[in-house]
């Protein structure tokens, strides 16, 4: 009998998608009670523009792509929107595992891994980006009026220096990449020093590639920015939609002012960014509860609003995921790809 890696990957997921559950399931069960108090056409509106949220994220890729020279379109793309959402899930990395499965699609369709490498980066700069424009503001407005310790905002400053890191990596390796090297050398040998402590073989020398790579790119999007801004629309056209997405399961619960509302998804959102869990699930919620009580709203509401959101943002592209990432490149063997044969 002939070895099929594809059926092989998707009994994988399958089963990461049955463990998930099995591990969360009583987490389901509290959301169907949850839901069955709110009022079902707001929620139904929140769960549409929350798929609005990665359609344009689908022209988001799309658009990255166009920046570094390459052609995808967002039908191409929405596979990947849903499966780097599943691979982040199910394997924790700061997004890189996610980045990986885009690599990984379009070395498959013919893409230089560099050019792939730079155009999921930028696609993550602009989400980042864009949630990080939304939050500053957001934060100015409803913070005065809050009564909440300022360590509470130290996943924000997480978030900028993030995104300040992924910008610097790409455009500081095409202004000064000797600069960057001295940087990313130490942190090559440091990789190196742990692996070999683990017993494990050291990796090949990365950081002059990965610097020319970024700097090949970053002269592309240079060269022409209009794709790379098209995208950043994208990333926060889809942040006003998981926005529209929060607000909307407020009204279904009976909170309608704007501020606490506005608050209430940044805390969300932030705490999803930088937990331990995957995509925060428990320190969100918590979070959200937090947020409300310090406008004055009760904790029933924040706790009744945050199970509900973040059941639509974990659950909907999860297991939307689990089905689509079946769609991608990765998913199909060689054979099928063209131009590779087995």
């Amino acid at each position: 009998m002939k070895f099929d890696f594809k059926m092989l990957l998707v009994g994988a997921v399958i089963i990461v998608v049955l463990a998930v559950v099995f591990l969360r399931g009583d987490q389901l069960v509290q959301l169907s009670e949850t839901i069955q108090q709110g009022s079902l056409i707001p929620l139904m509106a929140a769960a549409l523009t929350q798929l609005c949220k990665y359609f344009s994220q689908s022209f988001g890729y799309s658009f990255c792509f166009e920046a570094v020279g390459e052609r995808m379109d967002p039908r191409t793309t929405l596979p990947l929107v849903f499966g780097t959402f599943f691979t982040n899930t199910v394997a924790p990395s700061l997004n890189l595992a996610g980045m990986s499965l885009v690599v990984d699609d379009a070395r498959r369709r013919g893409i230089e891994p560099g050019k792939a490498s730079s155009a999921a980066l930028l696609m993550q700069i602009t989400i980042d980006g864009a949630f990080m424009l939304l939050m500053i503001v957001g934060l100015a407005i409803t913070v005065p009026a809050a009564h909440m310790s300022p360590l509470w905002f130290i996943p924000a400053v997480v978030v900028v220096f993030l995104v300040a890191a992924m910008v610097a990596i790409m455009f500081l390796g095409h202004k000064n990449p000797r600069l960057l090297l001295k940087v990313l050398h130490p942190i090559e040998r440091l990789v190196n020093r742990v692996l070999g402590l683990i017993k494990r073989p050291p990796m090949e020398p990365w950081a002059k590639r990965v610097i020319d790579m970024f700097s090949d790119a970053a002269g592309l999007i240079l060269r022409n920015p209009k794709p790379a801004i098209k995208a950043y629309g994208c990333s926060l056209f889809a942040s006003l939609c998981e926005l529209a997405c929060f607000s909307l399961v407020g009204v279904s619960f009976g909170v309608k002012a704007g501020g606490v509302l506005l608050c209430g998804y940044i805390i969300a959102t932030l705490f999803a960014m930088v937990s331990l869990t995957p995509q925060g699930v428990g320190f969100s919620e918590a979070a959200v509860v937090v947020a409300f009580t310090a406008f004055g709203q009760t904790a029933a509401a924040g706790t009744a609003i945050g199970l509900v959101y973040r059941g639509i943002v974990f659950w909907l592209p999860f297991l939307i995921g689990a089905i689509l990432i079946t769609r991608t490149k990765t998913f199909r063997r060689e054979k099928d790809l063209p131009g590779i044969e087995e």
